[in-house]
């Protein structure tokens, strides 16, 4: 940034000791120092605040695309969904169709059912003749 030598530098100092004078050049030192300090801590908090906002949008970003592909891979999931619960449909439609065809010459061909007694009715021998 700034390209200051040692020579630079000690001619500052010669040149600020004269214009201020021995008695105030540690003041104006201390003061000038805590200024400089304030100055690099105002530059790193922006430098820390701006990095934070640069993260956050990202962030953001990256969460968008997610739901984005989560909507997509939703929407594409109904989509198989509902073509596999049509090909089962048409599939059990198709089988009923062939059991019918199956069970009308065979029941044509039947003898008559005979009819069975109702479990829930059973007559229960006890021995007497």
């Amino acid at each position: 940034m700034f390209d200051i030598s040692f020579s630079e530098l000690f001619l500052i100092g010669i040149v600020a000791l004269v214009v201020i004078g021995p008695e105030k050049l540690p003041k104006v030192a201390r003061a000038f120092g805590l200024f400089i300090g304030r100055a690099q801590r105002y530059v790193n908090d922006v430098k820390v605040e701006l990095q934070r906002e640069a993260n956050l949008e990202e962030i953001k970003k990256m969460q968008e695309d997610a739901r984005e592909s989560a909507m997509k891979l939703e929407a594409e999931l109904r989509t198989k969904a509902f073509e596999y619960e049509k090909k089962f449909s048409e599939t059990e439609d198709a089988l009923y169709v062939e059991v019918e065809k199956v069970k009308k010459p065979l029941e044509e061909k039947a003898e008559p059912a005979v009819q069975e007694e109702d479990p829930r009715q059973l007559k229960i021998d006890f021995g007497e003749k």
